[in-house]
C-alpha cells in the first residue's frame, strides 16, 4: 500500500476507535443515570477550552506516532496490530460487567475479590477493585476484558502511548550497540496483558524480552496473545516489582507503563530503586504513567474527573510526586521527561 494511503488508513482507524470510545462512555453514562442514578460518580463537565487543548494533544499524538513508525523506530505494522474480532466477541461481557462495577461505586465496596485468592501471595495494596473492576487484576475474567476497557478509556490512544517509550529504550540501548542485539535483555515490570510486550517485540525483534506481574491471570492471557507472534515468545514471570526475582545488573533496559499511579509512594520508590538495581551500568529505564499537575496543570479537571470516575486509591498523592526526585535518589542521572497527550515518559539512565 503507498505511503499517503497507509498514513490514510492509520488516521482512519485512529479517528474510528475515538468515536467508538466516546459513544460507548455516553451510551453507558446515560444508562447508569437511568437505571442506578445514586452510583452515577459526580463529575465536573471540562471546559470548552479543556476539551480543544485535549483534542489537539490527542492529534500531536497520532502524528508523532506515524512519524516515527515512518524513521524505522517501529515497523508501520504495529499502528494497526489490535485483535478486531476478539474485542467484538468481548464487547457484550464489558456491557454485562457493568451493572457489578456500578453496585462496587454505590457500595463504595473496593476489596469485592474472589474468595480463592490466597491474599498472603499479594502486597496488601494490590488487593482492591482498581478502576472498580470485577474481580481487580486477580481473575481471567478481569483480564479478559482489560485491554477493551482501556482502549475505550483512552479513546483509542492506549497504544500510541505505550509506543512513546520505544524511541527513548532504543536510544538508551546504543550504549551496547557493540553487543550482539540478540545479547540484549529488556524487562517490562508490570506486564499486565503484554501490550507492551507487542510493541517491544516489533521494536527490538531480536533481543531477549522478560515480562514480570504479579497477577498470575493476567500472565495468562500475556501468554495469548504473544503466542500469536512470530519468533521467541518472550519469558513471563510472577512477581512483585518491588522485589523482583533477578540478579543484579542482569539487564540493559527495563520498561513500566502505567503503573506508578497504582502504587503507594513507598512502593513507587522500591520499584525504582529495584530496576536500578537490575539495570548494567549504562542501562536505560524508561516509564510511562499519566501526566501530572506539575507537567500539565491545564489538564486538571480531567484528573480530578478520572480519580471521581475509577477507584485510582493512590492518585491523588501520584500528581503531586516528583518522579524526576525519585529516580535522582535511585541513582539514576541523564533524566527526562516529556509529555504526550496524557501520557507523562521518564527517561533515566544508570551510571556507567
Amino acid at each position: 500500500m503507498p505511503e499517503t494511503l497507509t498514513k490514510l488508513a492509520y488516521r482512519t482507524m485512529q479517528q474510528g476507535k475515538s468515536l467508538m470510545g466516546l459513544a460507548h462512555k455516553e451510551a453507558s453514562t446515560r444508562l447508569m443515570g437511568l437505571l442506578a442514578p445514586d452510583g452515577s460518580p459526580k463529575t465536573e463537565p471540562l471546559p470548552d477550552e479543556v476539551l480543544d487543548d485535549l483534542r489537539r494533544a490527542m492529534e500531536r499524538l497520532i502524528e508523532l506516532d506515524w512519524q516515527e513508525a515512518e524513521q524505522g523506530i517501529y515497523p508501520t505494522s504495529l499502528l494497526f496490530d489490535a485483535p478486531w474480532l476478539d474485542w467484538a466477541r468481548r464487547y457484550p461481557l464489558l456491557w454485562l460487567d457493568l451493572p457489578l462495577t456500578w453496585r462496587r461505586r454505590q457500595e463504595r465496596n473496593v476489596r469485592d475479590l474472589p474468595s480463592h485468592v490466597n491474599s498472603e501471595a499479594y502486597p496488601a495494596y494490590y488487593l482492591q477493585n482498581f478502576h472498580h473492576q470485577t474481580d481487580g487484576y486477580l481473575s481471567d475474567h478481569s483480564a479478559a476484558l482489560y485491554d477493551l476497557g482501556v482502549e475505550i478509556l483512552f479513546n483509542g490512544t492506549a497504544d500510541p502511548m505505550r509506543r512513546r517509550i520505544l524511541k527513548p529504550l532504543r536510544r538508551g540501548l546504543n550504549a551496547f550497540a557493540h553487543r550482539p542485539a540478540s545479547s540484549l535483555r529488556v524487562l517490562d515490570v508490570a506486564t499486565g496483558t503484554g501490550r507492551t510486550l507487542r510493541q517491544l517485540r516489533g521494536a527490538l525483534p531480536q533481543a531477549q524480552l522478560v515480562g514480570l506481574d504479579l497477577s498470575s491471570a493476567y500472565l495468562r492471557q500475556a501468554n495469548r496473545w504473544l503466542s500469536q507472534l512470530p519468533g521467541e515468545l518472550p519469558q513471563l514471570v510472577q512477581g512483585n516489582g518491588e522485589a523482583m526475582p533477578f540478579a543484579d545488573g542482569c539487564f540493559q533496559a527495563v520498561s513500566c507503563v502505567f503503573l506508578l499511579h497504582e502504587l503507594p509512594a513507598e512502593a513507587r520508590q522500591n520499584l525504582i530503586q529495584e530496576a536500578f538495581r537490575l539495570l548494567e551500568p549504562g542501562g536505560v529505564l524508561v516509564l510511562a504513567d499519566s501526566v501530572q499537575l506539575q507537567d500539565s496543570p491545564q489538564y486538571r479537571p480531567a484528573m480530578d474527573n478520572f480519580r471521581r470516575i475509577f477507584h485510582e486509591p493512590y492518585y491523588r498523592d501520584y500528581l503531586s510526586d516528583s518522579i524526576e526526585t525519585r529516580l535522582d535518589q535511585a541513582g539514576f542521572e541523564a533524566i527526562s521527561a516529556v509529555s504526550h497527550f496524557m501520557t507523562r515518559i521518564w527517561s533515566a539512565r544508570k551510571p556507567a
